[in-house]
């Protein structure tokens, strides 16, 4: 038995119907998770979706398993050069083969191709599988909610 491809990617606003449909389904699954509640994206219409997948200095992915939508990560660089991971989440049907790892690795990637120094995110308290991943990722707790990860530019 072949095993599932596992691919990413960049979501630009023609994709809004599959990153509205992601997002919809993490703030459902996980509203624990995250600041933004699945009421405060329902009420988005195609051009909220489309403003938000054309956010300047931004990278927007979505993960696919055997083409199927099964996650969603964003990276955003700030003017002060630092770049932030955002709305993380891979779906129950996809947890386990990796989708996460793959999905913060390509961030980072991205964050060290602008000249980003840190990448920085924030995780609600309790999230403990979310900390245990980033932390395996070399984030380190800043106090509050905040992770810090420096990054090292490639030459």
């Amino acid at each position: 038995m072949e095993r599932p491809l596992l691919t990413l990617q960049e979501a630009t606003p023609e994709d809004w119907p599959d990153w509205r449909d992601v997002r919809l389904a993490a703030l459902t699954d996980a509203p624990h998770a995250f600041r933004t509640t699945v009421d405060d994206w329902n009420r988005g219409a195609e051009q909220r979706w489309r403003e938000r997948l054309a956010m300047p200095d931004a990278l927007n992915l979505l993960a696919r398993d055997d083409g199927v939508v099964v996650g969603l990560a964003s990276g955003i660089r700030y003017p002060d050069g630092v770049a932030e991971v955002r709305s993380v989440w891979v779906s129950p049907r996809a947890r386990g083969k990796g989708v996460a790892d793959l999905l913060l690795t390509a961030i980072e990637e991205w964050a060290v191709r602008q000249g980003a120094p840190e990448l920085r995110l924030d995780v609600l308290p309790g999230n403990e599988r979310a900390i245990a991943l980033y932390r395996r990722h070399g984030f380190v707790p800043t106090g509050g909610e905040e992770m810090r990860k420096p990054l090292v530019a490639k030459r």
